[in-house]
């Protein structure tokens, strides 16, 4: 029963959203009151509906109900029961509640901290609404999370996908959602500021509090992603440009260029109409995410769903929110003017900055997107790989990397910058030609790039003159992140062989010993987990990984966890591959000198959110 009156409940705050949104809207035109503060009630119904819906989902798994089918098909009594929450979002219904819930969530907050007029946030919330109740309808014409399987109910379900039963993908969609409906947010803002004609001050000051929120969730989810990728998927990566990597890539890069937008238009009244059309089309660009991964046009290991009828039916209601927001743009963005002339180091730096986060999410779309148009079209399949964005994503990097130094030296005197640069180009060089790099001059100009920016950073502390510490710890964390991948692409080296008890492999300056191979039982799986000994030169123990190769009981899936040993300037990597004989396994072997820099930058970046509050909260004082 709970399930029915759940999905009641579900198509409840659906129908109160569809259909106060727009005299929601109307009211803000017509300042009537009585419609202006009709999103009180419409919000407070559709917030409590999903939140009931949600934990009774939640409800649901913990109770093993498999006579829902969401929780038949990706739930089983021997989950643990941290695993059982997170398969709430562990596929395409409940992921698609979940997100939803989280628009209502900013939206409440926004409702309740808001210091904008009581026009404009009933304009905000009007179309918070809109775009709530349309993914509602989606919801429950082609993906309710509540559909019953009866009258046969299986005894058992059928457990969770292996590779989502992970610390990283327990936090990485939610962390994503709040990003997403972060961007949804924006989006409401963008429409409300072109409705009105102009953008408030106060309602200025909220958008960047959003978008630098926003801004830290997409951080946080695509970091949580890659770490995910390179511990639980055994392959020694951390970034494959794969379609559904990119479609949560594209909008974080396109949310970094309206955060640097921002900056000109809150202290010179520059690129108004350039910030409103990336809150609308950073949204857009989510929705497009979204239909990658959930229609079907693509198979990969993070897609959600592959019903080409959702697809269609979440298209038709993007091109609802959509177009109707681009053409307003169209309409109303040539009234907002620019108050001056760009002019100043910083003014064009910042620019720069904004046209080449832009320029580099049109190329990361546009290798995304090729394949399908290619294959739509009836050419045939084709693929685009890592070369293809790597050799677009590089060297953008690195001209970003330029001046981002640049920015940060503009108060420091002339020598400062001599300095800077000769520490940066003599060690970039010794770096890049006299160590064992594979690629000389992609190690130069990364090396150079990260020590610009960090002599830039220390430069920028000594002068004090730079009091945007948010920009300037966000900005370390990418040298840092730069570090990181420089040693991991340039510097690691890897090994595929057969190996068993008693046998080893030199790599490097260590020796990998497979010393045994020992049964594993849990609840979840039965593994062979092979101990593997890293020995130095000296043949003494410098570490011990513990490999699985894994077989899960309740589909009989075979998984590979790998044995990695994080440290700070190297990690060592094993993974077990299939069987090749009764005690032997293919193994892979890998060191990878500082990857863990990687998560590190952005593990800065996110910190970087303490230092953006206190700066603001300062700012603001003084005005």
């Amino acid at each position: 029963m709970q399930a029915e009156i759940s999905h009641f409940v579900l198509i409840a705050a659906a129908l109160c959203a569809v259909f106060l949104s727009l005299p929601t809207l109307l009211g803000s035109k017509s300042r009537a009151p009585l419609f202006v503060n009709l999103w009180k009630p419409a919000l407070g119904i559709t917030f409590a509906g999903l939140t009931f819906a949600l934990i009774m989902l939640i409800w649901a798994f913990l109770t093993n109900d498999f006579s829902i089918a969401y929780v038949a098909n990706n739930s089983n009594t021997k989950l643990d029961p941290v695993y059982k929450i997170s398969a709430v979002w562990g596929s395409h219904e409940g992921s698609m509640l979940l997100w939803v819930w989280t628009i209502t969530v900013w939206a409440s907050l926004f409702a309740v901290f808001s210091r904008d007029d009581e026009l404009f946030k009933s304009r905000v919330l009007g179309i918070l609404l809109g775009v709530t109740g349309l993914i509602c309808l989606f919801l429950i014409f082609t993906s309710n999370p509540f559909e019953r399987l009866l009258p046969l109910v299986p005894p058992e379900g059928k457990d969770l996908n292996p590779i989502l039963q992970d610390i990283g993908m327990i936090l990485h969609p939610p962390m994503l959602f709040l990003g997403y409906a972060g961007t949804v947010l924006c989006f409401a803002f963008g429409l409300g500021a072109l409705m009105e004609g102009k953008v408030r001050p106060e309602s200025l000051r909220g958008l960047t509090t959003i978008s630098v929120i926003a801004w830290l969730f997409l951080t946080a989810g695509n970091v949580l992603g890659s770490w995910w990728a390179y511990n639980e998927l055994g392959w020694g990566g951390w970034w494959f440009w794969d379609p559904v990597e990119n479609s949560s890539f594209v909008p974080w890069l396109l949310m970094t260029a309206q955060l640097h937008a921002l900056v000109l238009l809150r202290f010179r009244a520059h690129l108004t109409k350039t910030v409103l059309f990336f809150c609308i089309v950073s949204f857009a660009l989510c929705l497009l995410g979204t239909f990658i991964v959930r229609s079907g046009v693509i198979q990969s290991v993070h897609a959600f769903a592959s019903d080409p009828n959702r697809g269609a039916f979440l298209l038709v209601i993007s091109l609802l929110m959509v177009v109707p927001a681009l053409f307003l743009f169209m309409v109303r963005a040539p009234k907002f003017e620019s108050a001056k002339q760009i002019s100043g180091i910083e003014d064009i730096s910042l620019v720069l900055a904004v046209l080449l986060l832009a320029v580099t999410a049109i190329c990361v779309l546009f290798g995304t997107l090729y394949p399908l148009v290619h294959e739509a079209l009836g050419k045939g399949s084709l693929s685009v790989g890592a070369p293809y964005f790597n050799s677009i994503f590089a060297p953008m990097a690195i001209l970003a990397a330029l001046m981002i130094g640049s920015v940060q030296m503009r108060n420091s005197p002339m020598w400062t910058w001599g300095a800077a640069f000769f520490i940066s180009a003599i060690a970039a060089i010794y770096v890049g030609f006299f160590t064992e790099a594979k690629s000389s001059i992609y190690t130069t100009a990364g090396v150079f790039s990260a020590l610009w920016i960090l002599c830039s950073f220390l430069a920028a502390l000594i002068s004090k003159k730079n009091k945007n510490f948010f920009a300037l710890v966000a900005h370390l964390g990418i040298a840092v992140s730069i570090i990181g991948v420089v040693g991991d692409t340039q510097y690691s080296q890897e090994a595929v062989v057969r190996m068993g008890p008693g046998q080893g492999r030199p790599l490097g300056d260590v020796i990998f010993v497979y010393e045994e191979t020992r049964k594993v039982d849990t609840n979840s799986f039965f593994a062979d987990e092979g101990k593997v000994l890293v020995l130095n030169k000296n043949e003494d123990v410098i570490d011990e990984l513990h490999p699985q190769r894994q077989t899960y009981k309740s589909n009989g899936m075979e998984m590979t966890a790998a044995g990695i040993s994080h440290g700070f300037f190297r990690d060592f990597y094993v993974s077990m591959g299939n069987r090749l004989s009764t005690d032997e396994f293919l193994v892979r072997l890998s060191i990878r000198p500082l990857v863990s820099w990687i998560w590190i930058g952005g593990l800065f970046m996110l910190l970087s959110a303490v230092f953006a509050s206190a700066w603001r909260r300062r700012e603001w004082g003084q005005s």
